[in-house]
Formats: structure tokens, C-alpha cells, sequence
């Protein structure tokens, strides 16, 4: 995989940086991994790269798409989500280059949505802190864009998996149940997962996690409900 500083470096010339930037190694560095060294974690910076990623997608929802307030909100909730900012935390080699506690580390940590959605929100405060607004617009565009185009197209279909349900319950045929397998190497793993209804498999999906490999069966089953 690299070395941490290896992997730093090749972040940094990614999102147009220097690798010495403090809010840059401070964006790659866990409260875990920060506890141990006395050092500055990615928690502060992960609370203005939140604001900063939502108003960028917030502007383009806005700017791109005729839709009233609640489908330009349900665009941007969906494309700010937690697997899609882990996807694109994974795209970016983010997860290579986290700064995790020993404990973390073995738990799986490097691999887990919710720490890689806070390091690409830190990160892109990072950029913005240290290039401002136009280069982070440019990151959060570039590493959002399949994801908002996606939901532009379908807004609300992200919440399939609830909608699923409740058209299963109403019909007294249970709720789906989901199987998730996992293939290839933790840094470049793929899920594929299969949902059943009363036994038969009615969707499939894949993704670069479990909840978007389960997002994706959710909707190809929601697609061919009546079918």
C-alpha cells in the first residue's frame, strides 16, 4: 500500500497542495491516531468541510435543476451522503492515507464509511484553507459528480430501500431481507448484494460498500416492482 508519507504526498498532488500543509496532514489524521501523538485531529476541519461541500452542491442542485425546494434538497441529502463521500474518499486514495490509532487500525477502521465521509469533508476544508473557495468547488464537483448526476436524474431514489419496504409490508409479504459479499483487496474492495422478497430474489446491485451495494439492489428491485 505504501508508506503514509507515500501516500500523503500522492493525495496532496491530487487535490493541488503541498504535502506539508498543517490543515492537510491535520485533514488525514483521526481523533484515534491523534489521541496517541498529541497532535491535531481532522474533527474541527470535518465541521467546515461539511458546510463547504453542501453549500458547493446546494449552488449546483440550484443553478442545474428545476425542481421545488424538497427535490433540490432530497438531491443534495443524497449526494452528501455518508457512502457517497466514503466513495469518493476511496476514489481519491483518501482511505490510503489516513492517520489512524493503533486500536482503529485493527478494528477496520481504514475501510469504515463514517471515517472516510469525515476525512473527505475535512480534506476539502483542507483545499479550502489553503487554495479558498474555487479550487475545494473544483474537488467537491469533480469527486460528487457521477453522484449528483445520478440523483438529478431520479431524485428520491436514494431512499429505495424504505420505499421497498413499505411497498413489501403493504402487500403482508414481509420486509426484504439483503445478502452483501465482498470481493477483492480491503484498499479496492467491491460488494455485490442480492434482496429478497418472500423468499425471491427481486433486485442486485454493486458498490464500493455494503449500504451502496444495498442501495443499488433496493432500486433495481424498486424498478421492476409491478413487473
Amino acid at each position: 500500500m505504501g508508506s503514509p508519507d507515500s501516500q500523503l504526498d500522492t493525495l496532496a498532488h491530487t487535490v493541488g497542495i503541498e504535502a506539508d500543509d498543517a490543515a492537510l496532514v491535520a485533514s488525514v489524521t483521526h481523533s484515534s491516531f491523534a489521541a496517541e501523538h498529541h497532535v491535531e485531529s481532522n474533527e474541527r476541519l470535518e465541521f467546515l468541510g461539511d458546510a463547504v461541500v453542501g453549500l458547493v452542491i446546494a449552488e449546483r442542485a440550484f443553478r442545474e435543476l428545476d425542481l421545488p425546494e424538497g427535490g433540490l434538497a432530497q438531491v443534495r441529502q443524497a449526494t452528501v451522503s455518508e457512502p457517497a463521500l466514503a466513495a469518493a474518499s476511496r476514489a481519491l486514495g483518501l482511505d490510503r492515507a489516513l492517520r489512524l490509532g493503533r486500536g482503529e487500525e485493527s478494528s477496520g477502521g481504514r475501510g469504515r464509511d463514517s471515517l472516510l465521509a469525515d476525512a473527505y469533508e475535512a480534506l476539502v476544508a483542507a483545499v479550502y484553507l489553503a487554495a479558498g473557495l474555487e479550487p475545494a468547488r473544483a474537488l467537491v464537483l469533480r469527486t460528487l459528480d457521477e453522484r449528483f448526476a445520478e440523483e438529478a436524474r431520479d431524485p428520491g431514489a436514494s431512499d429505495a430501500k424504505s420505499r421497498l419496504q413499505e411497498w413489501a409490508e403493504a402487500r403482508g409479504v414481509g420486509a426484504p431481507h439483503y445478502e452483501v459479499t465482498g470481493t477483492g483487496p480491503g484498499h479496492d474492495r467491491r460488494f455485490t448484494a442480492t434482496v429478497r422478497i418472500a423468499g425471491e430474489v427481486v433486485g442486485t446491485g454493486e458498490g464500493s460498500s455494503k449500504k451502496v451495494a444495498e442501495l443499488a439492489a433496493a432500486r433495481a428491485a424498486w424498478e421492476r416492482r409491478d413487473a
